[in-house]
């Protein structure tokens, strides 16, 4: 007599993901829409949060997404200032969380704790670095203290399993600057464009980001908005971390606002302007696209990736030319309907269920992972 037994299926992925993230802004965002789209696939994840505490809103968010459990701290980030000691207590807290909640992988948004001894293999998504941000805005790389940041991020590159960057010309600035990533590929961010809406749009410019990066160049919005017939508008902290900064001279900032309440303005807003002089990803872009917005971006690689042909591009130095470009769209209704267009078009290719899909495979391809070594504690600052 022939038994026969009943097919199990694999899972579609790992069971349980322990993911780090901060609270300043885009991360989060991203780590929100990841374990949603994890969720809807079977995964679970542990939210570590580390920097400020989250907020209300954002616990909120956190609470919403099936099965996510988050852990809280308040640990510096490893890119500010007198974080050795931060860095190397929120390795410890980490190891506790594996050993408690025994993940099935270690989804890291930062570098120096890849250089864990993890049980669970380890993947390090590099959203951005200083490096490279430096490189960027200033046409060099950073000296003085810098050097010891620059040697902590290539030995976590170095450790992981595998190296994620939002784009492919991402990935090349990253491996000019710490050499090739042999384990690496490029995954495009997504979000669920069924949150974004287009209504009614009115006569108005709008941004949304850090007003005090200078990666993100709204000074130069700040310096032609007196010549403009429109309101320009910005969401975003004029505030420097260690409390200076100026607020900008002709913009109308909104300083900080939760994702709901930008959403609202971008429904709202007939163009988006960003002429970053850095920008890896840009969730803010792919949300101004979803809600129909007409682009003006900075003319830098990875915003050629992610939006040529359906964005006009200004060189971020080029004051003028984003003038004239901002000018241009105001002036020809049928021009900015028509970016607009573009734009939401090209935007529902980066959806949460592509991006969702890219990490799965990922995941997936995170076999035969060496044993990890003896060290269990992060190299010291004079180490590094």
């Amino acid at each position: 007599m022939t038994v026969h037994l009943p097919v199990t299926m694999p899972p579609a992925g790992p069971g349980l993901v322990l993911m780090t993230a901060d609270t300043l802004g885009g991360v989060w965002s991203y780590a929100m829409d990841l374990a949603t789209g994890l969720a809807q696939a079977g995964t679970r994840t542990v939210l570590a949060s580390m920097g400020p505490a989250p907020s209300a809103a954002q616990r909120a968010e956190a609470a919403a997404v099936p099965g996510l459990i988050l852990e809280e701290s308040t640990f510096k980030l490893e890119w500010m200032a007198d974080a050795d000691d931060d860095v190397q207590q929120a390795g410890e807290w980490l190891l506790e969380l594996e050993r408690r909640h025994v993940p099935d992988i270690v989804h890291l948004n930062g570098y120096a704790h890849a250089l864990l001894p993890w049980r669970a293999p380890c993947l390090v998504i590099a959203h951005s670095c200083v490096p490279s941000w430096w490189l960027a805005v200033h046409g060099e790389l950073p000296t003085g203290g810098w050097h010891r940041h620059v040697g902590a991020v290539a030995q976590g590159l170095a450790a992981a399993d595998l190296v994620v960057t939002p784009t492919a010309a991402h990935l090349r600035a990253i491996e000019a600057i710490y050499g090739p990533c042999p384990r690496a590929r490029a995954i495009h961010n997504g979000v669920d464009a069924g949150l974004l809406r287009s209504g009614a749009k009115r006569e108005v410019i709008f941004s949304a980001g850090r007003v005090w990066d200078a990666a993100k160049n709204v000074r130069a919005l700040d310096a032609v908005a007196a010549r403009l017939p429109w309101p320009v508008i910005v969401a975003g902290d004029w505030r420097q971390p260690d409390g200076g900064g100026e607020p900008p001279s002709n913009l109308l900032c909104l300083s900080l606002l939760e994702r709901a309440q930008v959403r609202d303005w971008l429904a709202q807003s007939s163009i988006y302007a960003s002429p970053a002089y850095y920008e890896p990803f840009g969730l803010g872009v792919l949300e101004a696209a979803l809600s129909g917005c007409a682009l003006v971006l900075g003319d830098i690689a990875t915003l050629r990736e992610l939006w040529s042909d359906a964005a006009l591009f200004v060189p971020p130095d080029d004051h003028d030319a984003l003038l004239a470009s901002l000018t241009d769209l105001m002036e020809r209704p049928s021009l900015r309907a028509n970016l607009g267009r573009e734009a939401r078009a090209r935007g529902l290719r980066y959806s949460i269920e592509r991006m969702t899909q890219g990490y799965l495979d990922a995941y997936a391809g995170m076999t035969g992972r060496v044993a990890p070594g003896a060290r269990a504690t992060l190299p010291t600052a004079a180490e590094a």
